[in-house]
């Protein structure tokens, strides 16, 4: 016999739920505000249960940590987002689907911190989405898991001259592995996601390709995702357009059918990553702007504040336009030239290739045009020398390389 609780307040109001867990079932329940009795329920079913908004919650907050339920063959566990790509997705996952959702750290003090994709907004969206439906939802409170694994690595990234990209961390270890372990514990042979990409035979092995929908495409940013883990992994959206994922919302009657799309790092809550940056204890401290030649021709407020590619905002003329071309972390010291000084046609980068490949496509922002390149395994990672320039290459971006349509490997730029 376990005994688990769990609490939730919002506007001076507070919800307190109490359960006597034995293996998968409730034998007795303290939950007021709920439309059904509990007792006797299997977590699977409690997991279906509506009420008042804040009881619901603290039912979810108790049974996330411990849901089990037992296996079936058609069950699908769909991650929620609480939008509406995940909504649809939850649509064709069938009648034995289940809803998941990652409440993951936000900014507390950021302007939009109730609007974002793992917001407690979000995590009410989502659950009230399968409730409509008739399916199950469980939260799992991952929070400080998040701020370890994907916040922290993030500031220590800027703080040391880095520009990491915290979305391809996330969606490349942390989320995937979490969903895939929930998975299990959830008995469902495949996770979906509402993501735009998908999954192909290539040479024999599986492996991630570009979604349909050129403009949604989200493979730059899953392809980290280990090989290994697209077993079992389903992404219903990757054949579809954003306008035909909308209007089978609207005809479903989903309630998120027109709720607008989060952009920005999900932890940032709305604001510029650099006033997030500063509340993160990166302190402001005056250093020099120089040309290559080491030529003084500004000062600076902190080389965390810039980044390569970057014009806006650096302070100096010259009588020609110059931009961020490389941060030094050691001496605080922000280098800037010409936009010819930021071309690369050399990149190295830690991670691994997914299959063996001579030419390709490598990205390294997510909206950025793939360059054609030559490409060679190295230890640890790869190199692409490539075709023509990329301009603002910076270490800590995700390089992503592609072999048509597909993702034949993923790293993160280190320095030349």
């Amino acid at each position: 016999m376990t005994e688990i609780a769990g609490d939730s307040s919002r506007d001076g109001c507070w919800a307190l739920v109490r359960l006597r867990v034995e293996g998968d079932r409730i034998v007795d329940a303290e939950a007021d505000g709920l439309d059904t009795d509990l007792r006797g329920l299997s977590l699977l079913e409690a997991a279906s249960v509506g009420g008042e908004t804040l009881a619901v919650d603290a039912l979810a907050n108790a049974i996330g940590p411990v849901f089990r339920a037992a296996p079936s063959p058609i069950r699908v566990a769909v991650a929620m987002s609480g939008g509406v790509d995940s909504a649809v997705a939850l649509l064709r996952a069938g009648p034995d689907a289940i809803g998941v959702t990652l409440r993951l750290w936000t900014d507390p003090h950021g302007s939009s911190s109730e609007r974002v994709c793992c917001s407690p907004a979000a995590v009410i969206a989502a659950r009230e989405t399968c409730h409509s439906l008739g399916v199950p939802h469980v939260t799992l409170d991952l929070r400080e898991e998040f701020r370890r694994a994907v916040v922290e690595p993030f500031v220590r990234g800027y703080a040391s001259g880095h520009t990491p990209n915290p979305c391809t961390r996330c969606n490349g270890g942390f989320r995937f592995a979490e969903l895939l372990a929930f998975r299990r514990r959830a008995g469902a042979p495949r996770l979906a996601t509402g993501h735009y990409a998908r999954i192909v035979d290539h040479h024999g092995r599986q492996l991630l390709a570009r979604g349909l929908d050129e403009r949604k495409d989200q493979s730059y940013m899953l392809a980290s995702v280990d090989p290994a883990m697209l077993h079992g992994l389903w992404f219903p959206l990757g054949e579809c357009r954003k306008e035909e994922v909308r209007v089978e919302a609207t005809e479903a009657g989903l309630a998120v059918a027109g709720r607008a799309e989060s952009q920005e790092a999900c932890f940032l809550a709305g604001d510029d990553y650099r006033t997030f940056l500063e509340r993160r204890g990166l302190e402001p401290r005056t250093g020099p702007i120089v040309d290559r030649a080491g030529i003084r021709l500004g000062s600076h407020d902190g080389h965390w504040r810039y980044t390569p590619g970057q014009r806006r905002g650096l302070g100096v003329a010259a009588g020609r336009p110059l931009y961020a071309v490389a941060t030094h972390a050691g001496t605080n010291t922000v280098v800037v030239g010409a936009r010819e000084e930021l071309a690369r046609t050399s990149l190295a980068a830690s991670g691994r290739l997914y299959a063996p490949v001579e030419r390709g496509d490598v990205k390294i922002r997510y909206r950025s045009a793939p360059v054609s390149a030559t490409v060679r395994p190295v230890p640890q990672g790869f190199t692409a020398e490539l075709d023509e320039p990329v301009y603002g290459a910076a270490p800590g971006q995700t390089a992503v390389v592609y072999e048509e349509d597909v993702v034949v490997g993923a790293g993160t730029l280190v320095p030349a």
